[in-house]
This record gives structure tokens, sequence and C-alpha cells, in this order.
């Protein structure tokens, strides 16, 4: 049933891209970003601990602690041998690029290692031979696709999400044009598709092999070509010789290749900007080491939206303001009119994790006969916020403080009129497209004999 789920996964990856999903991933903040590249080379490096110290794999799914499972069996048994070979590993594919970057480092260290296995004799555990024959392809049964409908939405989104999260990190780790997010989308849902339709397994992009291919100098899609028809040439034709390949010579390049991933100035960088922005860094690459990718992505993303709207809140105010000599006719109606009335700016964004702050604070105006809320410097309105500025003027009213609103936007005006916010206002002519012209309509609220709850 995998087959029928990777062709379905394909068509709505491809179906995600042809409708420009795939920008959505420039929601995704840089702190997440650099916080699962940090967790993916946690994950990689101690993917290869067994490997690098020559003990078999620990039956634990955790990567971490089956890294510290195989230490703790190697320091009970220690192999010198083994941490030779995988010092000579480390030394030829970091120090090789520093003689010249066109200088294929990983496959020279993986050759040397496997010569001096192969002349020392020493017993290490090697990759194994491979097929000597590939399986017909297998054509999907999709008789019960509706059965596999949410299965393959999961495989999707995950194939997705990797290949994206992958894409973006190469873009830091190479100086090639950025990628095409959509594009990117198109073409690995196409490869699902055609994986299933192959009898193959679905398909996603992998960080570790991007990594590798962009330290080795990739630039253009030349690199990704020459390694499929490299990888098929090896599978038909010399799977023997690359099942003598010793594991310690692969884990030693995976393990520089893990340690190159991760850029020390820029995790230096994210610490040293915000508390916030480092609490979602940490929080994604732990999420990445101790769980998986969509949890890690998931906390990440949960976080840093509930602190960015922290901040934004942050920034939303209600300012008294002095009244203007616009609409005054007198100095003594202006010392009236500023005793007896209140203007308040609202600055920012109005919503609802704001609300309830507003509603607090110009609820406990008192000793004024007359509230102008000036609503042009307001930024963002939601229904919470348009719901909560009715409750305000409804609170101020039942406290015989007559309100006048002036310089809503077409756009705020429209939701304040739809929650029935300004109803009341609008029939009592309280609505004001100018700032003077409620200043006079509030001198006629507190002149003599006026009543404040009419027009």
């Amino acid at each position: 049933m995998v087959y029928p789920v990777a062709v379905m996964a394909g068509v709505l990856v491809v179906a995600a891209a042809v409708l420009r999903l795939g920008r959505l991933l420039a929601f995704v903040p840089w702190p997440l970003v650099e916080g699962f590249t940090l967790g993916i080379a946690v994950v990689i490096a101690a993917q290869q601990i067994p490997g690098a110290l020559d003990v078999p794999r620990p039956d634990v799914e955790n990567a971490v602690a089956a890294a510290a499972a195989a230490v703790a069996e190697f320091a009970a048994r220690p192999h010198a041998a083994v941490l030779a070979l995988l010092a000579l590993s480390v030394l030829l594919t970091a120090a090789l690029p520093r003689v010249h970057r066109s200088v294929p480092a990983s496959l020279v260290a993986v050759v040397v290692v496997t010569i001096v296995v192969e002349v020392s004799g020493v017993h290490v555990a090697r990759i194994g031979a491979m097929p000597s024959s590939l399986p017909l392809p297998v054509l999907p049964d999709l008789g019960h696709a509706r059965d596999l409908v949410g299965a393959a939405a999961v495989v999707a989104f995950l194939a997705a999400l990797e290949s994206l999260l992958s894409a973006r990190v190469a873009d830091g780790m190479s100086d090639a044009p950025r990628h095409d997010p959509d594009r990117e989308l198109f073409g690995q849902g196409l490869a699902n598709i055609a994986s299933g339709l192959s009898g193959g397994l679905p398909a996603t992009g992998a960080i570790a092999r991007t990594a590798v291919n962009a330290r080795a100098g990739a630039a253009t899609r030349v690199a990704a070509l020459t390694h499929a028809l490299v990888l098929a040439a090896i599978v038909y034709a010399a799977s023997g010789l690359v099942g003598r390949i010793p594991l310690v010579a692969l884990a030693g390049v995976l393990l520089v290749t893990a340690y190159r991933m991760v850029e020390r100035h820029t995790a230096r960088a994210v610490l040293a900007s915000t508390r916030g922005d480092a609490l979602v860094f940490l929080l994604t690459a732990l999420g990445t080491v101790a769980f998986d990718l969509v949890t890690a992505v998931e906390v990440g993303l949960g976080v840093a939206i509930v602190l960015a709207l922290m901040r934004l809140a942050r920034t939303a105010r209600a300012v008294p303001e002095p009244l203007t000599d616009d609409g005054i006719d007198s100095s003594t109606e202006g010392a009236l009119l500023t005793g007896q009335v209140l203007a308040y700016r609202l600055d920012g964004p109005l919503f609802f994790a704001v609300a309830d702050r507003f509603l607090r604070e110009i609820a406990a105006t008192t000793d004024v006969r007359v509230v102008i809320l000036r609503l042009g410097a307001v930024a963002m309105l939601d229904a919470t916020g348009a719901r909560v500025l009715g409750e305000i003027v409804e609170d101020l009213q039942r406290r015989g403080i007559t309100v006048l609103v002036k310089g809503a936007s077409p756009e705020h005006h429209r939701l304040l009129t739809a929650v029935g916010s300004l109803s009341p206002l609008t029939e009592l002519g309280h609505v004001f497209t100018t700032f003077p012209e409620a200043v006079a309509h509030a001198a006629r609220h507190i002149a003599p004999g006026a009543c404040p709850t009419t027009g």
C-alpha cells in the first residue's frame, strides 16, 4: 500500500505547487530555520556515532540516546584502530578543501580509508553488498485510494516541509541563486509520482545529502543529475566494490558535514538578538533532536507566533491628546472643553491580544462629559477589537459620557458597522471625518443646558 500513497502524495504536492503554497515558507522565521539546521546537524552527527565507533546500532529510536549507548559500549571495549580510521576520514574530509575547493574531499576520504582497511586487514563493519539487479517496477493498486487519503496527506506535508526547509538551509550554504519554493514542490511532487509508479517509496529532499552536495561546491542542477547517474551506475556495475566501504569512513565524512552545517556566527547572532528569538531557536533545535521535524516546527512556529503577537500588542496604545484650536471659538470655550472633553488617539493594532487592555484603560475615564476616540492611527482591527470598541462606547454612555468617533478608515468603518459598534453613534450623528468637526460638536454638548446624550 506504500506505492499508491507515494503517487497520491505526489499529486498533492504538485497541487500545492500549482496553488503557489510554497510561498508560505516565507512566513517561517529565521531563528526557526537556524534552530532546525542546528537540530538536524546534531541528529546527523548522532546517527553516525555507532558506525564511527564500529559498534552495532543500539535498538533505540532517538538518535542522541542511541549515540550515547554506542559510546558507552565502545568505552567498555575500546578499539584504537577504529579511532585511527575515524580520525583519518575526518582529517581528509576537513583538510582537503583547504588545499583546493574542487578536490572531492569526501570521495578521497572514503577511498583512502577503504584502501587502508583492505591493506591492514582491520576488521570493521562495511556497507554490505547491494542487490545485483533491480526489481521490475510494480504498478500501484489505486483501488483503495480513498482509504489512503489521510496517509497520503501526511506524507505530502512531511515531504513538502522537509524539502522546503532543506532548500532554505541550502540557500545559506552555497553561492548559487536562491531556490523557487513552488518549483521545488513541483519537482518533489513529480518525483513522488514517478517513484510510486515505479514501485518505489515516497521521496523528499534530505538535508544530509544536500549539505554534502553544497559543501562539495555544487552550484547547479548538474550536481543532482550527476549524483543520480553515478548512483545508478554504481548499483548496476560496482555494487560489490561499494559493499567493501567501511562504515567508519562514511561516518567520518558525515560528522564533518554535520559540523559544517552549523554556522557558528549565525547561531551566536540569533542568541544575541532577542530573548524571544533565542527561545524559538533553542526550542526548535531541542525539538528536532528530542522528537522529530514536524513537532519541532510546530513548537517553534507556535512560540514564534505568540511572541510576535505579544510584541505587536505592546505597540498598541490609547494616548490622551490635547484639543487643538480648530473647532474652538474662544479661549473661554477652550478652557471649558479642556476640562470636560478628553480625546484619545488609538495607536497601532486593535485586535484580540490588546482589546481587553484598551477596554480597561478607556473605561477608567472619569470626570469628563465627552470622549473623542481618534481611530485614524489604528493600523489593524479585527472583529474582537471592533466588538471591544463597541463595549467601550456602551460603558461610557451608560455613565453619561458622550462618545464621538473620528477618522475610521473605510475598511475599519465597514468592520465596525458589521459588528454593530458604530450603529448607536451613527444614529446620533457622532461619527466624524475630521477632528475639528468632532471638537466643535463636543463644544455644543458641554454648552449650558445641553443634553449629553443627544446629537
